[in-house]
């Protein structure tokens, strides 16, 4: 499988387990970056969160918190990054 293939996959597992958790796409989504990266982004994080799709995926999986657990507050990069 081709790298771009693998980003695309990690990208749209990433983005269905974000709506999983109650977020909408405004509100905290991951989009294709360059080179393979990935972007998790939108209203709910403070700065965009850049990394490999893969570790973008497993930032989502295991440290972004419910919509409804996180409720009003945003998530911190640096928080994502410490979590790691």
């Amino acid at each position: 499988m081709s790298e771009h293939i693998v980003a695309e996959d990690a990208i749209s597992a990433a983005n269905a387990l974000l709506r999983e958790k109650g977020y909408v796409e405004r509100d905290l989504a991951v989009h294709p970056g360059l080179r393979g990266k990935a972007l998790l982004k939108g209203n709910k994080i403070i700065s965009p969160f850049s990394d490999e799709a893969e570790l973008v995926l497993r930032v989502v999986r295991e440290l972004v918190p419910t919509g409804a657990e996180l409720g009003n507050r945003m998530i911190r990069p640096a928080d994502l990054r410490a979590g790691l």
